[in-house]
């Protein structure tokens, strides 16, 4: 079989209805033997599927790493099957027909949604609808952020996203289109399964919207399609391909179950399998006589050629790059920036220098600018943004230059107010590869970005939360813009590394803790308010990088522990003096991060902590801190929301003072 004939699929009478059917009974077969799953969409979109893999999509099964292949995000991430039984059918290592057989089993590569790093060929992870297409946004931003520093030859790909009713509903579709939209992605193009239902039952029972119309107000290309025309899907996919001035909608008109002879276009088939008979029905009615799980040879070699169709292009792409340079090499190398870690440190080192020697009184968020300043100029792979809140979260430097409509050689994303739309494109910026991105908004409106940081944590993705006006610290805002139980919420999500620094010195080693841990998001929790710089020499050692540290040490024996982070390690400081006045001996402790210290030997643990009474403080709820007080610990902190006042009568109206530390610490001692 020639290349020629395995790229078109028609060799040995391989018809596309033959290749599309595979797909259907994989997705069927491992539905049915989970005895749960989707097996609608998947039986739906197969001929759209087909026809993207046949013709368009440019990858090479043998590497799912070539930079410069074209991205797949499922983001209906409930239509698995459909993505599994792509990967197995075209030859991507590791996806063996045992693993469609073990769909939504404990410990398989084929979970129920799509899990970045269970298998090659995952691109992200999807599920929470609406995700998936706000990541390809991120996808599609990244390669036209790569293209303009190293070129077409280098960087030059699509950005293809099957999408769904409900992905379309969500909230989150509105923000991504509309940053696609208005920056102009044409190298996006959304798949939208167009099949008119919902669990509940037709989408007209909750929705009217004019789809098309609407991402075309949003500043997309758009057309419609028959989706289960492999000829119109055809042509609209190199319609797409040919122009891209702007992102591409292409709707495709489906049934969903396509082929189910009494539940095709029901409701019945989204969520739960077919059944034995309706499946038997369905083959007969595809003339697919094969047994579950088998795909004759002749179909599954006419897939593996589609797999290796672009092998001769990745080659040729290889000696490009070969030609192009260390420099272009450099930039793509993975995790993003491994080659200058020695930069990074001696830009914090010089930060830490400088501020130690600095005795002015600055929130964190503008230590953090200071920070940024130094390393901006030697990582361009960091990408700045905000969500429309740059002066207030200081997230751009005077070496920042702004990405727009037709100009993305810049480094600083404006996101406007779309805040989990930000984090979202930020999760596809990283897992693109090569860029490290970092975003900035208020802590109160990490509510807003929560699902898409979630997924950060969950994919182990390096994305850069700034967050600040951390605290009622913020002021006359009032409650609805102080974060109180936000610190407490966003330390409960695994993986998730929480750096709330107390002072300069602390922000800059927070930032370097972010920039070298490559298989964590990090967020810094950063104050509005200016704070003091607590240590006044600048340590080679991280003090941060622990989680906690001993900031003072009493001599003799500690009587009691003070534990603080952000702006309250201050009023932890203030109180350990008052009760060293009264020969009460207080040991202060930082801890800028509980992940970190929780990841120390304990021997580590119990010396900073020590063996007497505990006494934390901090602005917010106190329920992570338990895991800190021991059995007989107080918390000074918040127990309901805040108010409107400025910061410096706040503090003492919920009682966050020194004096109420060194008061909880009293109370301790003389138990």
């Amino acid at each position: 079989m020639t290349e020629a004939q395995k790229t078109t699929g028609q060799a040995e009478g391989v018809s596309h209805q033959d290749m599309a059917s595979a797909i259907r009974a994989l997705s069927m077969d491992g539905v049915q033997a989970a005895k749960s799953g989707h097996p609608g969409m998947p039986m739906g979109m197969a001929d759209v599927a087909t026809v993207l893999f046949r013709e368009s999509m440019r990858f090479d099964a043998a590497d799912p790493k070539w930079p410069n292949r074209d991205r797949f995000v499922l983001s209906a991430g409930h239509g698995s099957m459909l993505l599994y039984s792509l990967l197995y059918l075209t030859g991507y290592p590791g996806m063996e027909i045992g693993d469609l057989k073990q769909f939504r089993q404990l410990g398989a590569k084929t979970a129920g949604h799509p899990e970045y790093g269970h298998a090659a060929g995952i691109e992200t992870t999807t599920g929470p609808l609406g995700q998936g297409i706000a990541n390809a946004v991120g996808m599609a931003l990244a390669e036209r952020m790569l293209n303009a520093r190293l070129g077409d030859d280098i960087i030059n790909h699509h950005t293809y996203v099957v999408a769904g009713d409900g992905c379309l509903m969500e909230g989150i579709s509105h923000e991504a289109i509309s940053l696609a939209g208005h920056l102009g992605l044409g190298k996006l193009i959304v798949l939208w399964d167009d099949n008119s239902i919902s669990i509940d039952g037709p989408t007209s029972l909750s929705v009217s919207d004019d789809q098309v119309a609407r991402f075309a107000a949003s500043g997309w290309n758009t057309m419609r399609v028959d989706g289960h025309d492999p000829a119109a899907i055809s042509a609209a996919l190199a319609k797409a391909r040919g122009d891209s001035s702007k992102p591409w909608l292409i709707a495709c008109k489906t049934t969903i179950g396509y082929g189910a002879p009494t539940k095709a276009g029901k409701s019945s088939t989204h969520g739960e399998p077919l059944g034995e008979e309706e499946i038997k029905g369905t083959r007969e009615k595809l003339g697919w006589p094969y047994p579950p799980f088998e795909i004759p040879e002749h179909v599954l070699m006419a897939w593996r050629g589609v797999g290796q169709r672009g092998a001769k292009e990745h080659s040729e792409w290889k000696q490009k790059l070969g030609k192009a340079g260390s420099a272009a090499a450099e930039a793509l190398v993975e995790p993003a920036a491994a080659n200058k870690i020695a930069h990074i440190e001696k830009m914090i080192a010089d930060a830490k220098a400088a501020f130690a020697a600095d005795d002015a009184k600055r929130a964190t968020r503008v230590w953090s600018q200071l920070v940024l300043e130094k390393i901006t100029p030697v990582l361009p792979e960091l990408i700045g943004g905000s969500a429309d809140l740059t002066p207030s979260n200081g997230t751009r430097t005077k070496h920042h230059k702004d990405v727009g409509p037709g100009d993305f050689s810049g480094n600083y994303i404006h996101y406007g107010v779309r805040e989990h739309g930000m984090a979202a494109a930020m999760n596809g910026m990283a897992l693109t590869g090569g860029l490290i991105p970092y975003g900035g908004t208020f802590l109160v409106f990490s509510d807003y970005c929560r699902p898409s940081i979630r997924l950060s944590a969950l994919m182990r993705q390096r994305v850069i939360y700034v967050m600040t006006h951390d605290s009622i610290g913020l002021g006359e805002d009032g409650p609805t813009h102080q974060p109180v139980e936000h610190l407490a919420a966003l330390r409960a999500i695994p993986h998730l590394l929480v750096l709330r620094p107390a002072e300069g010195l602390e922000t800059a080693e927070c930032w370097e803790i972010a920039l070298k841990h490559d298989a964590n998001p990090s967020l810094l929790a950063l104050s509005r308010q200016a704070v003091e710089n607590l240590r006044k020499t600048a340590s080679s050692e991280n003090l941060s990088a622990k989680g906690a540290y001993v900031l003072s040490e009493p001599e003799g024996r500690r009587d009691v522990t003070l534990i603080g982070t952000g702006s309250e390690l201050a009023l932890a400081a203030e109180a350990a003096k008052k009760l060293a006045e009264e020969g009460i001996k207080a040991a202060v402790v930082s801890m800028p991060s509980m992940e970190l210290f929780r990841a120390q030997p304990e021997s580590y643990r119990a010396a900073v902590l020590g063996d007497k009474p505990r006494v934390a403080v901090e602005a917010g709820v106190a329920q992570c801190w338990y895991e800190w007080l021991g059995g007989n610990g107080r918390f000074v902190g918040m127990s309901d929301f805040g108010a409107s006042a400025p910061a410096g009568k706040l503090y003492p109206h919920f009682g966050i003072t020194a004096d109420a530390v060194a008061e909880a610490a009293r109370s301790l001692v003389k138990k």
